[in-house]
């Protein structure tokens, strides 16, 4: 090595546990990584033979290194994902996007819960499902549950002795607690059964939804029998459509991954009581060059840190690194209750790793089809931007600049950037005017 100065930090690193920060030139962040032996580690990343050229192009942009040495590897895998997740280095395998997938959020700290779409995850009490990664697919499957569970959506404060109900309730869509149609307690049990159905627990939530209509019918309340019959014929239709495919009735994840030309797409099969409730794909960042242990690690990793249920049962198809740590930390995001890891054994759980490959392959092929289409859009744009302007090129990088003020007072720029025709937002910024005073945008145009 013909860095002196990296040398001697290298040769100092302690040999402890922990995770270590590679940085370029500038300062940047540009790996993460963790370590049972932080000194072993991180000399290896500059062997005379490493084992990638994304390795080797890695090492050659590392101007400084720094560390924090952690008490376990436990712990260590823990800081890790909080920094990939902070500062997204470029040379990590991360989820795209991964701050942005909508959940459906279940307030169940309320007196009388709501329900709704949400793209962040708090420990304020509430009952989270997903991440699902399509907002419209959240939309849809609450538009099919609210005829099923009539749940509140407006801001009055429940006293039960409001005058009159809004429309919803004449329509169907709402128990009305605020006029004192439903109690609070009928009301939670409502939105528990919500809760269990979306947990996949869907022959409880029948059998209990029976059982309240045989009692009704039995004690003359007909017209609420004939609500709860309603809603079981609703919530039979949704369930018919719920595929069984497991005969142990047991809760899974099933993952399996695709990949090309650099890319990486992982499917998810959401198997809850047996029957398969739900499915969701994810792409990968920075995969090119990784072998697929290590990707399917990572996506893990991801995966579950911010998953709000994890399931006793993991099926992957393939093995990962370090498996016997993750699943230790996997049992701790289960209260302590055991979780497996493991590849599918022949028979049904191949069968559905092989359909959740499949269904990966399907999805990385339209994705890809979807970005070659987008690609084409934006190199026509640039070609007529450029015969537009009568420009030598096309425009590669496009930066636009607006000034915005209050009457002449608290004056601020902004910037918005497009590379090759498509937005980069991670170069967006917004600017303080310090130096013009007044209405004068052409001062402050040329301050920013």
């Amino acid at each position: 090595m013909d860095r002196p100065e990296l040398k001697d930090k290298l040769d100092n690193l302690p040999t402890k546990p922990g995770v270590y920060l590679l940085k370029d030139a500038s300062g940047k962040i540009i790996y993460v990584g963790k370590a049972v032996n932080l000194r072993s580690r991180v000399r290896s990343y500059f062997h005379a033979s490493v084992d990638s050229p994304k390795t080797y192009r890695l090492a050659s942009q590392v101007a400084d290194v720094d560390f924090i040495v952690t008490r376990s590897e436990l712990e260590a895998l823990l800081q890790e994902m909080t920094l990939i997740k902070r500062h997204r280095p470029r040379y990590n395998i991360r989820l795209k996007d991964d701050k942005s997938y909508p959940y459906i959020k279940v307030t169940w700290q309320d007196d009388f819960p709501k329900v709704f779409v949400t793209r962040r995850m708090q420990q304020d009490g509430a009952r989270y499902f997903g991440p699902y990664t399509h907002v419209w697919a959240v939309h849809d499957t609450l538009h099919t549950l609210r005829k099923v569970f009539p749940y509140l959506t407006c801001d009055r404060v429940i006293t039960g002795h409001d005058r009159r109900a809004c429309l919803y309730y004449d329509i169907g869509l709402c128990i009305a607690p605020c006029i004192g149609a439903a109690s609070k307690a009928e009301y939670r049990v409502m939105i528990d059964q919500l809760c269990r159905f979306l947990e996949g627990k869907t022959e409880e939530v029948i059998a209990d939804l029976r059982s309240k209509m045989a009692a009704a019918a039995e004690n003359l309340e007909f017209e609420r029998a004939a609500r709860v019959r309603d809603q079981l014929q609703a919530i039979q239709r949704v369930v018919e459509r719920q595929r069984v495919i497991s005969p142990e009735l047991t809760d899974q994840d099933v993952i399996a991954m695709a990949r090309e030309d650099g890319s990486a797409c992982v499917q998810v099969f959401f198997i809850r009581q047996g029957k398969l409730i739900g499915r969701e794909y994810f792409v990968l960042e920075g995969a090119e060059g990784e072998n697929t242990q290590e990707v399917m690690t990572q996506f893990v990793k991801q995966f579950y840190d911010g998953a709000p249920y994890v399931p006793p049962e993991i099926l992957l198809q393939t093995d990962i690194e370090e498996a016997q740590i993750i699943a230790a930390w996997l049992r701790s995001k289960r209260g302590g209750e055991k979780v497996q890891l493991h590849l599918p054994r022949p028979g049904t759980e191949q069968d559905l790793v092989q359909m959740a490959a499949e269904n990966a392959a399907q999805t990385l092929a339209t994705l890809h089809a979807q970005w070659q289409a987008d690609q084409n859009k934006q190199v026509a744009a640039l070609t007529e931007l450029q015969a537009a302007l009568n420009l030598e090129q096309a425009p590669t990088r496009i930066e636009c600049y607006d000034i915005s003020n209050i009457q002449g007072t608290s004056a601020v720029g902004s910037m918005v950037v497009f590379v090759k025709g498509a937005p980069r937002k991670s170069d967006y910024r917004r600017f303080k005017i310090r130096s013009v005073e007044g209405a004068n945008d052409f001062a402050k145009l040329q301050e920013v």
